[in-house]
C-alpha cells in the first residue's frame, strides 16, 4: 500500500507541473497539457479520489478541444482571410475549460488542505 501511495502521488505531482509549463505556451505546451491532465486523472482513479470525475471529464474536454485546434490550424486557421469563420473557434473552447477545471479543483484541494492542517495543530 505504501508502494501505490508513493508512485501515484509522483504521478500527481508531474501532473500538476505539466499543466503549469503547458500554460505557458498553450498551443505548443497543448500536449503537455494533455499528458499532465491524464497522469492527474490516472492519479485521481487509482486512488479512488473524490475528484477522479472531474478530473476524467475535463481531461475529455481538453482533448477534444485541442484535437480541434490542431485541426483548424492544420487548415490554415479561421477568421480574417480564411474559408472559416470565427465561429469555428468555439469548438476549442472545451480545452481552456477544461485546463481552468482542474486548476479550480487542485486550488480548492490545496486550501481545504491546509484549512485540515490549521485545524489539526490547534487541536494539538
Amino acid at each position: 500500500m505504501v508502494e501505490k501511495a508513493k508512485w501515484t502521488r509522483i504521478i500527481y505531482i508531474i501532473g500538476v507541473v505539466a499543466l503549469l509549463i503547458g500554460a505557458i505556451d498553450p498551443l505548443e505546451g497543448s500536449v503537455v497539457i494533455i499528458a499532465g491532465s491524464a497522469l492527474l486523472a490516472l492519479s485521481a482513479y487509482v486512488t479512488s479520489d473524490r475528484h477522479s470525475k472531474i478530473f476524467t471529464v475535463s481531461l475529455i474536454m481538453i482533448v477534444i478541444g485541442v484535437s480541434f485546434m490542431f485541426y483548424f490550424s492544420s487548415l490554415g486557421g479561421f477568421g480574417g482571410t480564411s474559408a472559416l469563420s470565427w465561429w469555428w473557434g468555439l469548438l476549442i473552447l472545451p480545452f481552456p475549460i477544461g485546463w481552468l477545471i482542474i486548476i479550480a479543483v487542485l486550488i480548492r484541494r490545496a486550501i481545504e488542505n491546509k484549512k485540515l492542517k490549521s485545524i489539526s495543530k490547534k487541536l494539538d
